[in-house]
């Protein structure tokens, strides 16, 4: 994919398109998968007009509003935003895993269906069996009704991909939290996804551990490409990885995120970390999730932490 030229541009809403399908926490898909072994093309995602409350004893609660998204085909997308701001939900819509209150999501132009096989979903914690081994938590993720021959090859290919050839018979507890981590995306990529959600993946990791990460999703998008939404709370690490940032907050009181800045990031991937034009990338935003470009944030008791809303 291409990285289009730097242009940031605030707006309540971008441009028209939908959520992408839902994988089942244990990794396990539907018949409708693509089989091991053959990737599944990258497809685009539209959320139109997507709006999500809750219901609480003082009435409904709005979470998001007016979302509007158009992601390209092996694009990816970053979302950031205070935590609570609604960007899980957002991600578990497009996973079809909640439904929208309001408006349409969408892969390939088809409605997003639960737990829809065309996509996959990473956690921030790696969810793997304890009692399983590493090769085994990866089969997990692949298509129903697959060959056991046919899924041997497929397993073998991915922890290749993802560096665990040699670690293929352990079990989680054997191993660190960077390998379980890339365990679990590995057992995403199983289900040959036409799309990729993950959510914070990297959260629970230690500094450097995240950017070996960050570094290997890169790799890993090249081989397999996918459609990637990717919800993060670390400006740096939307910026190294994403072709477009998405920032969800709110406008005054007026219940519900919206989208209110888009950046296209500039250059091709790997990025140079300490380069001006993602300093001052990463300025616009830190300034849209109101925290001054020391760290701290405007209005709030605090130098670590961003805005926190309750829902």
């Amino acid at each position: 994919m291409t990285a289009a030229s730097a242009t940031a541009r605030a707006s309540s809403s971008s441009t028209p398109g939908t959520p992408a399908a839902g994988a089942q926490a244990s990794g396990t898909v539907s018949s409708g998968a693509a089989p091991a072994g053959a990737t599944a093309a990258a497809a685009p995602v539209s959320l139109r007009g997507i709006g999500r409350a809750f219901a609480s004893q003082s009435g409904a609660r709005q979470v998001l509003r007016d979302i509007d998204l158009e992601i390209a085909a092996g694009e990816i997308v970053a979302i950031l935003g205070p935590s609570g701001c609604g960007k899980s939900t957002l991600l578990r819509i497009a996973g079809g895993l909640d439904q929208p209150t309001q408006g349409t999501a969408l892969i390939d132009g088809e409605a997003v269906r639960p737990f829809d096989p065309r996509s996959a979903v990473g956690f921030q914690e790696p969810r793997l069996l304890p009692w399983r081994t590493i090769e085994n938590n990866v089969a997990l993720g692949l298509p129903r009704g697959t060959a056991k021959a046919a899924g041997r090859e497929q397993v073998a290919r991915l922890l290749d991909l993802v560096g665990l050839a040699d670690f293929a018979g352990h079990r989680p507890r054997e191993v660190s939290g960077g390998m379980a981590q890339r365990t679990s995306l590995a057992r995403a990529l199983a289900r040959n996804p036409a799309v990729l959600l993950l959510d914070e993946p990297f959260g629970a990791l230690d500094a450097l551990t995240r950017l070996k990460m960050q570094d290997l999703l890169l790799d890993v998008h090249a081989a397999e490409p996918a459609t990637v939404l990717l919800v993060t709370h670390d400006v740096d690490e939307a910026l190294q990885l994403a072709d477009r940032v998405i920032l969800l907050g709110h406008e005054g009181d007026t219940p519900g995120a919206v989208v209110t800045q888009t950046i296209v990031v500039p250059g091709h991937r790997p990025r140079d970390r300490g380069s001006a034009e993602l300093a001052e990338l990463r300025g616009r935003l830190l300034d849209g999730l109101g925290i001054d470009r020391h760290g701290s944030a405007r209005g709030i008791e605090t130098t670590t932490t961003i805005p926190h809303y309750p829902y």
